[in-house]
């Protein structure tokens, strides 16, 4: 599961090597500068959305990598069961990161009050 860390000025997302495998894609940093909004998920695969590109989807089970849609490119990483939050961000290779976390409304919180 992927795990996702504030620092002093960022936000980390580390995956494991499994997640980085299937999803083709690396360990993110982005500014807490670059946030422009942030919002938990009861279901992180039904906030969903666009088309896999490149990435793993296995559907209502699991989903990692790249998703895109008309003018929004995400980092997803989410699986059945478990909620999600949803960064949107400015300025950044990605424009929303959607990844499954156990504690998604306390990280909301916390992550509202840091940018």
């Amino acid at each position: 599961m992927a795990t996702i860390e504030t620092a002093p000025g960022v936000l980390r997302i580390r995956l494991t090597r499994t997640e980085k495998l299937f999803g083709l894609l690396r360990d993110l940093e982005v500014p807490l500068s670059a946030i422009t909004r942030v919002e938990a998920a009861p279901s992180g695969l039904r906030a969903l959305r666009g088309l896999r590109a490149p990435g793993l989807g296995l559907p209502g089970v699991r989903a990692i990598g790249t998703w895109r849609r008309r003018g929004e490119t995400s980092y997803v990483s989410v699986r059945r069961g478990q909620p999600a939050i949803r960064v949107e961000l400015t300025g950044q290779r990605y424009d929303t990161l959607l990844v499954g976390t156990d504690d998604a409304a306390a990280l909301v919180d916390r992550l509202s009050t840091a940018h």
